[in-house]
């Protein structure tokens, strides 16, 4: 994988007013942070938040901070601040890594093909749209597709059916089901059913409240005699 490179500087002093400061200077406050080393304040462009962003690994690309030209910090982005309304970066946070450990990150699944049971009138119901993966900083894949071409109606995908990049391994139990084709009619059932669990929870908590009002009045009015 190739690295992306960024120039960072120590910040000494913190707080609301200095970040306004380093915003206005076209700098944001930033962190790294992990490996039992203390946390590092830095500042850095916004920019160079952006270019990781639109690489190809994206917010899993292996970065080089470099602090103050002198120190150079291993680190993955792990979150990043948008202003809600001009959609600034306000602040970033960066996670040390070493290249010969391996680090747990969250990655695409793409479902490639146009699966059978969809053609017979199924539905392809994907859980999960990103898959949390151990491997190490150079290991780490851009995506991981499986192809679903071949896939009856009540057909699933399981971890263990991906074909992975060599080192690379899904933190999911094997028999953890990733997508599904379904009939239309057990979908609206899920779905049913689904709302029904929820609606019964709901009137459970908020029946618990007057359950524990009447309880304490009546221990209350026994009290009183």
């Amino acid at each position: 994988m190739e690295t992306v490179k960024i120039e960072a500087s120590r910040r000494q002093a913190q707080g609301k007013g200095v970040a306004r400061r380093l915003r206005a200077a076209g700098q944001i406050p930033a962190v790294a942070y992990g490996k039992g080393q203390p946390a590092e304040a830095v500042s850095i462009a916004p920019k160079d938040v952006k270019r990781v962003l639109a690489a190809e690994h994206g917010r899993n690309s292996v970065i080089e901070l470099s602090v103050d030209g002198k120190d150079t910090l291993t680190v993955l982005l792990t979150e990043y601040q948008y202003h809600p309304v001009s959609r600034d970066l306000l602040h970033a946070d960066f996670y040390r890594i070493s290249l010969d450990e391996p680090v747990e990150v969250d990655v695409p699944l793409e479902l490639k093909g146009k699966a059978a049971g969809v053609v017979l009138g199924g539905v392809l119901r994907q859980v999960f749209r990103r898959l949390p993966v151990r491997c190490l900083p150079k290991d780490i894949p851009t995506k991981i597709t499986h192809d679903v071409t071949a896939l009856e109606i009540d057909g699933t995908v399981a971890t263990s059916d991906l074909q992975l990049p060599p080192g690379v391994e899904v933190r999911l139990p094997p028999a953890q089901t990733v997508a599904a084709v379904v009939t239309e009619k057990r979908r609206i059932d899920e779905e049913a059913e689904a709302a029904k669990e929820a609606e019964a929870t709901a009137a459970a908590a908020a029946a618990a409240p007057a359950a524990d009002a009447k309880a304490e009045g009546k221990d209350k009015s026994e009290g009183k005699d």
